[in-house]
């Protein structure tokens, strides 16, 4: 700030507009203020609702049918057997 003007090096009008006071809003309220190129953000999370953040981490939902599905079709695999080099192979 210079003399009370803002002074940036941007090209003229390539730029969105810049909000200082962007409302982040979950579920309705508002929850943070935040800067960026929207009024206003509505989001479903945030971290004062995520499991993960609030130290619930046990109640976050997998999807059971990819798990199974992986476990189903990589059941069978071994790691198989160590397979030497040919250094190995000359020092015999």
């Amino acid at each position: 700030v210079q003399n009370g003007m803002r002074v940036t090096c941007r090209k003229e009008g390539i730029h969105p507009e810049w909000h200082e006071k962007a409302q982040v809003i979950c579920n309705g309220e508002v929850v943070m203020e935040t800067s960026g190129t929207q009024e206003s953000y509505n989001v479903d999370l945030w971290s004062g609702n995520h499991p993960f953040y609030r130290g619930n981490s046990g109640t976050v939902v997998t999807d059971e049918g990819r798990v199974n599905k992986f476990k189903s079709r990589f059941a069978g695999l071994t790691l198989g057997t160590v397979v030497g080099t040919q250094e190995d192979e000359e020092e015999k």
